[in-house]
């Protein structure tokens, strides 16, 4: 068990100012009992990030590190768990009683809990990730653990799936890369199981009906709500998961490993919901 004695923690980014993170951590303190405990946003780069790391004294228990530090996470850290390194970026670190830091990257947890909280992931083998960026490579890693096998990852231009191509081989998953303007839609929506999309709703819109086909999916915008693909899926009956069950899901497992206690979901979700004026239900698993 953690020390309840005064901690910090924080969430380190650029730009990191609407950064929803500490009012989930804030409540998760609240109502773990943890007044003096702390968590706030501090702007960093991934060059500056090591530097501002290293600094740290021993009043901080961990941070929360996104976008563009991940990767820089991962490099400093003395010790990684495995899907920190399969993944190859870190949005966890948790200072360690020698004064080290490990990562880790409860991205993973953000995937596979949203799925699964949204009812929408039952069984399968096939998934696809529309575009490359930072995502991707936790969604595959994801999709390892619900134990599908086979991730198709559609991009404008392959090259720019060569990290999430080696993070999916890293989990044990088979890759198929697939350049976006060669894709039949209709055609690898037919045995797709879960379908996460990461691109803006403006790139998807002339394929929404055969996107719609895939019953579970995980549209990462959250904002407006609702999008036209989660209107599409809706519409056919399936279930959707978005960037905001993301956030809360990923949330849980880094409050646990920096206080050492379980995380009050409830809690959490409710002040999240409060946050962003109740525009999605963030359902629990």
């Amino acid at each position: 068990m953690v020390s309840s004695s005064p901690r910090r923690a924080a969430v380190l980014g650029k730009p990191v100012e609407h950064s929803l993170s500490p009012v989930l951590h804030g409540a998760a303190y609240a109502a773990l009992g943890l007044p003096d405990w702390t968590y706030e946003r501090i702007e960093a780069d991934a060059e500056s990030l090591p530097g501002l790391v290293s600094g740290l004294g021993p009043e901080w228990a961990g941070l929360s590190v996104t976008m563009p530090g991940k990767r820089a996470a991962l490099d400093l850290a003395n010790e990684a768990t495995p899907r920190a390194t399969a993944v190859g970026a870190a949005n966890t670190l948790v200072h360690l009683p020698s004064g080290g830091w490990r990562a880790d990257c409860t991205d993973v947890d953000g995937v596979v809990g949203a799925l699964r909280a949204a009812g929408g992931y039952t069984e399968g083998r096939t998934a696809m990730v529309l575009g490359a960026g930072g995502t991707a490579a936790a969604a595959v890693a994801g999709f390892a653990a619900l134990g599908l096998e086979l991730v198709r990852l559609v991009v404008r231009e392959p090259a720019r799936a060569e990290e999430s191509a080696a993070a999916a081989k890293r989990a044990g998953l088979a890759v198929e890369v697939l350049r976006w303007s060669d894709v039949d839609f209709a055609a690898v929506t037919g045995d797709t199981d879960v379908l996460v999309n990461t691109v803006p709703p403006d790139a998807v819109a002339p394929y929404l009906a055969e996107l719609a086909a895939v019953g579970c999916v995980l549209d990462v915008i959250y904002h407006p709500w609702p999008t036209p693909l989660a209107e599409a899926v809706a519409a056919r009956g399936g279930r959707v998961a978005t960037g905001l069950d993301m956030l809360l899901h990923q949330a849980f497992g880094q409050v646990e490993q920096f206080t050492g206690r379980a995380a009050p979901k409830t809690a959490m979700r409710d002040a999240l919901r409060e946050a962003t004026g109740g525009i999605l239900p963030l359902p629990l698993d």
